[in-house]
């Protein structure tokens, strides 16, 4: 049945005191001159939209209500006599007594397997289940994975290190398999919920001309959508590290667990309500057959030469199918040209995502380090993990600051705050949170009885620990809040970006290659893992916050040229190899032949 007929939106309303503004069939594209002089406004959203974001709401609590108190189940030993984890919020909560630097590296695994399976996930779903059924499957996987995880706290387990790290280990590869399936679809199954492909010109009640913008749009269901990503995080990561240090760790396994289970029950529920793109085939294979022949001839054993060849500016013009002579074009080319178009689009973006480790990596510190660090520090009767929330926190309220006042600000003003300068503005935010945890490590080891072993202990025997240190733990705020602002910049606006330059049907490929960047980066946290204990931490995050910066500057040195072409990718047809040589881009903006049909 097609979405025209039974899921299409009813006729949407003009908000004469909104930015939200919905749009008529009969309405034009912007000409040159109004691309340069018009403000750009955001498309009417629609109500499904949120119940998908509720979908993510949920997976998120689970998740990061897990993964918060995954530190101090490996790191911290069992207090003396419990038998579930918990201190009773009178020591610290802990399980397998392997230390922070072991804490560390499976912390780090496990960032770096969630974050490389939704490779996989992606192509299912392209090639042969479809975004909502390879999600569907996720979710059955990451439920069984949440279940194992219940079974590695419970306490005739948990009193067997050895077992219940054997369980433990299980569980977060069935998570990985499950985030793997879920993450790099939900994103492009909540943005197909848009109706608007292209952009239009508007006038207000008020008189006002504007233009209604696909990107500004995705902006704001990305950054709403992002919202929803924080209210989960912070319910599950406050309430399972109280959980963690008053039930136990089985109890922090269990609530994550039941609220997962939430998720088919909405997804059952839209199932005939929700857009659903049937899978096309993934067009990878066509796309690195593109890659190869437009890179035949300009290799060279001179290494600038080649740059210069691939740099050319006839790259991807030189592969395009009106070029080709027909007696050597291959078989396969059975596309149009603004398929390639499209697939130039789609490598610029992986390309865009290629510095995020560098990104990544000071985000990760919120995971376990800095978790680590406020362990040693003046509590004043507060987990050493609860702090961590500040970060969720500090994304609901910035979220939106930014979306109602500051870029609606920029935007009358008619400065671009383009997703490529808001991305380079994160890596240099970013750098500035891991500053700050260096100086605060400093004065720990400046202040500290142990001096630059501030988490070691006393006695040779290691029967007293070293003393937590006067300083508050309310110290390191500065550090989760620029991580959320850099977030807010770069995080976000990854997701935009993957959705609006990725070809049709390879849109989950894209959304996982943006996501694989934080498995790279877990991979880079490798090789960083010897500087996470004493007395190397304050190199740590030194080390880290200069790779932010150098990263931001590189990125924005090689992208400054595309971000001149934000609107001329913005206005390319979304399309696929199959669409006809004859479709012109005013049919496109007209809608015609971009209707995505609905599989019941």
């Amino acid at each position: 049945m097609s979405a025209e007929k039974d899921y299409a939106s009813p006729p949407p309303m003009v908000k004469a005191d909104s930015e939200e503004i919905g749009i008529q069939s009969d309405e034009r594209g912007p000409t040159e001159d109004e691309l340069k002089t018009l403000r750009r406004v955001p498309a009417k959203i629609p109500w499904s939209i949120y119940t998908i974001a509720f979908i993510e709401l949920c997976e998120r609590f689970s998740y990061y209500g897990t993964t918060a108190v995954f530190t101090n189940f490996i790191q911290w030993p069992l207090p003396l006599g419990s038998t579930t984890g918990a201190d009773f919020g009178h020591g610290q909560a802990g399980a397998l007594g392997l230390g922070q630097q072991k804490a560390t590296a499976l912390t780090t695994f496990n960032s770096f397997f969630q974050y490389t399976m939704p490779l996989f996930g992606a192509y299912i779903a392209d090639s042969y289940l479809g975004r909502f059924r390879t999600i569907a499957v996720a979710l059955a996987l990451d439920i069984v994975g949440h279940i194992i995880l219940i079974v590695s706290g419970l306490p005739p387990v948990i009193k067997n290190p050895d077992g219940a790290m054997s369980a433990f280990i299980i569980g977060i590869l069935f998570l990985g398999f499950g985030t793997g399936g879920f993450k790099p679809n939900v994103n492009p199954l909540i943005a197909e919920q848009l109706d608007l492909d292209t952009m239009v010109v508007k006038t207000l009640p008020s008189g006002e001309r504007v233009i209604v913008d696909p990107a500004v749009t995705s902006s704001r269901v990305y950054n709403y959508f992002y919202f929803f990503i924080n209210i989960g995080a912070l319910m599950g990561q406050i309430s399972m590290v109280y959980c963690e240090h008053y039930v136990g760790f089985w109890l922090s396994y269990t609530l994550p667990t039941i609220m997962l289970c939430f998720c088919p029950l909405v997804m059952l529920w839209g199932r005939k309500r929700y857009k659903r793109v049937p899978p096309e085939g993934s067009v990878l294979s066509r796309a690195f057959k593109l890659l190869s022949l437009a890179t035949k001839g300009r290799w060279s054993v001179n290494p600038i030469q080649t740059y210069r060849n691939m740099h050319d500016g006839t790259f991807w013009e030189s592969v395009k199918p009106s070029r080709m002579d027909p007696a050597t074009k291959p078989q396969w080319m059975d596309f149009p040209d603004s398929f390639v178009d499209e697939i130039a689009r789609g490598f610029s973006a992986c390309a865009v995502f290629l510095w995020y480790p560098l990104y990544w990596i000071c985000y990760n510190q919120i995971n376990n380090n800095l978790i680590s660090q406020a362990a040693v520090m003046h509590l004043g009767g507060v987990p050493n993990d609860v702090l961590a929330n500040l970060n969720p926190f500090s994304l609901i309220i910035l979220i939106p600051l930014l979306d109602t006042f500051f870029y609606p600000f920029l935007r009358k003003m008619r400065i671009r705050f383009t997703p490529l300068k808001r991305i380079a503005a994160g890596y240099f935010v970013a750098s500035c949170a891991m500053v700050w945890a260096c100086v605060v490590q400093y004065y720990i080891y400046q202040r500290s009885a142990c001096g630059s072993h501030a988490s070691g202990y006393l006695d040779a025997d290691q029967t007293e620990r070293c003393p937590n240190v006067s300083i508050s733990v309310w110290a390191q705020t500065g550090s989760y809040v620029l991580i959320a602002l850099s977030e807010a910049f770069a995080s976000i606006t990854s997701l935009e970006y993957a959705h609006s330059k990725a070809p049709k049907s390879a849109r989950s490929m894209v959304q996982a290659v943006c996501l694989f960047m934080n498995a790279i980066s877990s991979a880079i946290g490798f090789a960083l893992v010897p500087l996470a204990k004493d007395p190397n931490l304050i190199w740590n995050y030194g080390v880290v916050a200069v790779m932010a910066f150098v990263g931001g500057i590189l990125f924005w040195l090689q992208f400054r040229g595309l971000d001149a072409e934000e609107d001329r990718l913005n206005m390319l047809a979304r399309g696929g190899p199959a669409k006809e040589e004859g479709t012109t881009v005013e049919e496109v903006k007209g809608g015609k032949g971009e209707r995505d049909e609905v599989v019941a």
